[in-house]
């Protein structure tokens, strides 16, 4: 490190040292030409003539001023390099750290913005020497009680509503005669879909079959057709059970086109908490049992996000009481859902023929 530091040491007292020598050698150069001229101009007078800008001097003057030149715009060079360099790494770091704050830098924000909120929103802490204002206090109160009010009235607003909604159904379900329905709500995906309207129980008039097309119906599209079969069936009744058979598996229901009701989903995507929650609607409130939905074409039960599903949906439909139930097929219980809504012996047929091209539907059934 010494011997660097030496050298550039050396190098630097050289650079000025020959640079001094040129500058001597320039001003006696322009000595001696000042010299002549004026011996020659003069002939023979030997008194030179001044004048009030000598040219020896006017000629070292450039010369000097033409090397200095040279050396400042070399450290001119220099330096524009020097500061190349600078601002090349800082543009470099300063990348990097945007880079780390888009990764980074957002969950803190987040976090930070999440405590400010929480701050904002929860009282001072009981170390906090500051005096509380109270202008601030009695906002704050009567904020709250504004909360509370207006949940309470929203509470007591649906409360009403279930009593009147269940007032209208018990009048229009008066009877002996009457027989819950029961909605069988089967997609087009499901292969071989268009055959199982014909294969449900001949002997009870209360199962109402609606395929939908999987590939171009909405949310809307069902609910009013569910609407629209129930007051077919009779004026203001509602469901007491319900099938929805379509495709899906462990965790998920694949119930349209590009919608998947998976455990997350439905807390997130408002048009699957919009069709769940008007679906509640459309179930019975004098039913003295929950109202049952049954899921086939799919086990939904296959790994544990499929309960979790289950108990978000029933939190979506309170104040309704629902049940979810997705049955192995093969089990007692699979039996005695497919037995609820099918025929089963040609429900049995049709499942094995369900993937083959072999038979024909119309010639079997």
């Amino acid at each position: 490190m010494g011997t660097a530091v030496s050298k550039r040491r050396n190098l630097r007292s050289d650079a000025i040292s020959s640079v001094a020598a040129k500058v001597r050698a320039a001003r006696a150069f322009g000595e001696y030409l000042s010299q002549n001229q004026s011996d020659n101009r003069s002939g023979s007078d030997d008194v030179p003539i001044r004048t009030w800008f000598p040219k020896e001097n006017l000629f070292s003057f450039h010369t000097a001023t033409t090397t200095m030149q040279a050396i400042s715009a070399f450290r001119g060079y220099a330096d524009r390099k020097r500061r190349k360099r600078e601002n090349d790494s800082a543009a470099v770091i300063q990348r990097n750290f945007r880079k780390h704050l888009r990764m980074v830098g957002s969950r803190r924000m987040k976090a930070q913005g999440f405590a400010d909120r929480r701050e904002k929103s929860f009282s001072r802490s009981w170390s906090d020497p500051t005096p509380i204002k109270a202008d601030s206090f009695n906002d704050s109160r009567e904020s709250h009680d504004l909360q509370n009010s207006c949940s309470a009235l929203d509470d007591d607003f649906d409360d009403l509503n279930w009593e009147a909604e269940k007032e209208l159904e018990a009048l229009a379900c008066e009877g002996d005669d009457f027989v819950p329905p029961k909605i069988m709500l089967i997609s087009s995906k499901v292969p071989r879909a268009e055959y199982i309207p014909t294969i449900i129980r001949r002997d009870d008039p209360s199962i109402i079959p609606i395929l939908y097309d999987h590939e171009h119906a909405t949310f809307d599209d069902i609910l009013e057709e569910i609407e629209k079969k129930l007051n077919n069936y009779r004026k203001g009744c509602k469901i007491w059970k319900m099938l929805i058979f379509c495709q899906g598996g462990p965790g998920h229901l694949y119930l349209l086109k590009n919608k998947v009701a998976t455990f997350a989903k439905v807390e997130k995507e408002e048009d699957l908490i919009m069709f769940w929650r008007r679906l509640s609607r459309l179930m019975s409130n004098i039913n003295p049992e929950p109202n049952v939905i049954h899921i086939m074409g799919c086990y939904i039960l296959g790994n544990p996000n499929g309960e979790k599903l289950f108990q978000n949906l029933k939190a979506l439909m309170n104040p309704y009481r629902i049940s979810f139930e997705s049955p192995l097929e093969l089990s007692a219980q699979g039996k005695e859902m497919i037995e609820t809504y099918f025929d089963f012996r040609l429900y049995r047929l049709w499942k094995a023929r369900q993937h083959s091209k072999l038979l024909d539907y119309d010639d079997i059934l």
